[in-house]
């Protein structure tokens, strides 16, 4: 009764609006017609329905367009509104669907998600194209209520998404390594360059074996390919050359000057005499032993010229500022030139420790009255943090670099390479921060309130993770001296 009566009630609300115009009268019908049909709509769409429901959502949308059509023809009032119902009701079921889906296919719904962003459907097209249906045959089980046909389907699709993604990772890293090695093959680099064209495809097996361990840290598989290029295109470089002088285009004596002018070249831009007369070997020292040098005089000028900056900045603001007050101007002047000796001492005191150490022990860098000491000489195993018993010595010179800043604040830094998961390189840099914290408490009688152990990861780097040797020197620890300016 109470159905008819708001039928009813409808038809003449419909009948009154379409005294009042067309176009006007369909955009009120709409709104009553539609208004619950349009709110199923929205759950269903927020439910992403039409993918993980899409049997239903695709009746409610029949449904849906045809009470819209009925509307825009002045069709039967009763006809559109059978259809928007059916449209909600079709709606309705398609929300509660996708919910279930949603939590039924979690697993597979990630995997189909971590592959799209390798970009699967665009470097592993088949594979992706199967899980795809693997995929859309599941939703339609489990939408028909065939629980365990769904769980079959995903377990499938998301076995083939995983394939997808890994092909793809491997063809973003790997492809341009496998084109070189083909190249090499189709030229015959192995007769020529056997030894280098091995290590390259050495490098790209071991990328591979990386990449199906672990293929959410590219960092060490992404660099095994870069250096599977750089040896394949060396192979490459090196068979032409082989080539030349077998086919005595090229003496072996000329090879050599060729290979010994780069090096002359070098050594007059550094004024340094290219003595090769037994080999490169000195020379080339003495070119590694100018950059070191030139490397710390241009980081001695950094630093003084920071200094010179800051010192003058602070005298000009203060003696600007003492200059406009009155009173009490003797006190601040002298407190300011008390400062500046502290700071002039600090100076000195860094002088003092920067003498103490080799270059292979430490580098000491100074960052305004902050001492910085790179324990270059301080290692450990990998994957360690156990201090281990060749770093005493050097750790020796660190307490007595500690102690030329008495009270100073002291802050342990840890630091890894890029190589490894970022959670577990956290964790290593601070386990090897805690182990030296706890060697100047025990061995140094440091006490705990001046130590502070902060581990950084991979996310400080010194310098390229590109390289072994930049790696290396990611792979430290570094000494934070905060001195007290106001000790004697």
């Amino acid at each position: 009764m109470a159905v008819q009566q708001r039928f009813v009630r409808c038809v003449l609300i419909a009948t009154l609006l379409l005294g009042l115009g067309n176009a006007y009268a369909q955009d009120e019908l709409r709104k009553t017609f539609f208004k619950e049909a349009d709110a199923a709509k929205a759950s269903a769409d927020n439910a992403n329905a039409q993918l993980l429901a899409p049997r239903s959502y695709s009746r409610g949308m029949d449904e849906y367009k045809d009470a819209e059509l009925a509307l825009q023809r002045g069709r039967n009032i009763e006809t559109v509104r059978t259809n928007a119902a059916d449209a909600a009701r079709y709606f309705t079921t398609a929300t509660t669907a996708a919910d279930l889906a949603a939590t039924a296919l979690a697993q597979v719904m990630k995997s189909r998600q971590d592959a799209a962003n390798a970009r699967a459907p665009e470097l592993s097209a088949e594979i992706w194209d199967q899980a795809q249906r693997k995929f859309g045959e599941a939703i339609r089980l489990l939408e028909r209520g065939d629980l365990k046909g769904s769980k079959r389907r995903d377990i499938e699709a998301t076995s083939l998404y995983r394939d997808a993604e890994l092909v793809a990772i491997k063809a973003q890293y790997l492809s341009e390594t496998r084109q070189l090695l083909a190249q090499a093959d189709r030229a015959r680099v192995g007769r020529y360059a056997p030894i280098t064209l091995g290590q390259a495809k050495q490098l790209l097996a071991d990328a591979e074996r990386e990449l199906n361990e672990n293929r959410y840290d590219t960092d060490l598989p992404r660099n095994l390919a870069r250096q599977a290029n750089y040896e394949a295109k060396h192979a490459i470089y090196l068979s032409e050359v082989v080539r030349k002088v077998r086919d005595r285009d090229l003496t072996p004596e000329q090879l050599v000057l060729q290979w010994e002018k780069p090096l002359r070249d070098v050594s007059g831009a550094a004024d340094i005499v290219p003595d090769m007369e037994d080999g490169p070997d000195r020379l080339a020292a003495e070119l590694v032993a100018y950059i070191e040098m030139t490397n710390n005089e241009n980081q001695a000028l950094g630093q003084e010229n920071s200094e010179n900056e800051m010192r003058l900045s602070e005298m000009e603001e203060e003696m600007t500022a003492l200059d406009e007050r009155l009173g009490g101007a003797t006190v601040e002047r002298a407190a300011l030139v008390q400062r500046l000796e502290a700071q002039a001492r600090v100076k000195e005191q860094f002088e003092q420790v920067e003498k103490m150490f080799t270059a292979a022990e430490a580098r000491v860098f100074r960052e305004a009255n902050t001492i910085i000491l790179r324990l270059n000489g301080l290692t450990f195993d990998s994957g360690q943090s156990q201090i281990k018993p060749h770093s005493f010595d050097l750790l020796g010179k660190v307490e007595k670099a500690i102690d030329v800043f008495p009270r100073s604040e002291l802050i342990i830094e840890g630091h890894t390479d890029s190589f490894g998961g970022d959670d577990s390189n956290q964790k290593l840099s601070q386990e090897r921060a805690e182990s030296v914290q706890q060697y100047m408490i025990n061995a140094m009688r440091i006490p705990t309130y001046r130590l502070i152990a902060t581990g950084y990861g991979e996310t400080r780097p010194v310098a390229s993770n590109e390289t072994e040797s930049g790696r290396t020197r990611n792979r430290r620890i570094d000494i934070v001296i905060r001195p007290n300016i106001e000790a004697p």
